[in-house]
């Protein structure tokens, strides 16, 4: 079984979290696949960060939405980075990305990149949402997509969920897991990853749960990996 290693918005417990360094130090590390998120600058701009707000992750202040790419550009996002447009990441990596979009209108911007760039081979897209899942599966028929769920509703809810909007995968958190949760989602022909994995121990127990692979922050867990396989 292929255990992908999902390197958590690059490796974002030794670089600035979703900046083109840590995406580069999560690929050179042999990440599989690289996690991301995005939203819409203010002159609707794929633009990758986090939270509704620069606030934490940058030496700026304000909501995403009310700043243009320029002005995003030029703040400081750790150790001199500064916020990418997702399209320079795609130019500046050539991981797999997993997109994780939390609106439709910027599921949308992302469809359309998608298609104009012919990324599809490359790029899945993860959310929260259900509804953006769903329109991103109507919009982007054949696209792989995870669907980010915690597990309040118990195993058979989230199974029910992914397969209303089309998800190819489910990610839950680790903690949560148990190996019934598991061979459920795979008893519905879903794959289930698990979020987010930074020990040996956690490491250990989403192999032990037979995960399809597992969200990370820190590059060890992808060498250590290899000889847990």
């Amino acid at each position: 079984m292929t255990f992908l290693t999902i390197g958590h918005r690059g490796v974002m417990g030794v670089e600035p979290e979703n900046t083109l360094r840590s995406f580069v130090r999560a690929e050179r590390s042999g990440m599989d696949v690289i996690a991301l998120d995005v939203q819409l600058s203010k002159d609707g701009v794929l633009v990758v960060l986090h939270d509704p707000e620069v606030d934490r992750t940058t030496d700026g202040a304000g909501a995403v939405a009310d700043l243009t790419l320029a002005a995003l550009r030029e703040l400081d996002a750790g150790q001199g980075e500064h916020v990418p447009a997702f399209e320079e990441v795609v130019d500046g990596v050539r991981t797999p990305l997993q997109v994780s979009v939390r609106d439709l209108a910027a599921a949308a911007a992302l469809a359309e990149l998608v298609l104009r760039r012919d990324l599809s081979a490359r790029v899945e897209v993860a959310s929260f949402h259900d509804e953006v899942l769903a329109e991103t599966a109507r919009l982007l028929p054949g696209v792989r997509t995870v669907l980010h769920s915690e597990l309040s509703g118990g195993a058979e809810g989230v199974v029910a969920r992914a397969l209303v909007c089309g998800a190819h995968t489910v990610a839950l958190n680790i903690r949560e897991l148990t190996l019934d949760t598991v061979e459920s989602v795979h008893a519905a022909g879903l794959r289930v990853t698990g979020w987010t994995v930074n020990t040996l121990q956690q490491l250990r127990l989403a192999r032990a749960l037979e995960l399809d692979g597992a969200a990370t922050d820190f590059p060890e867990i992808r060498s250590t990996g290899r000889f847990l396989a």
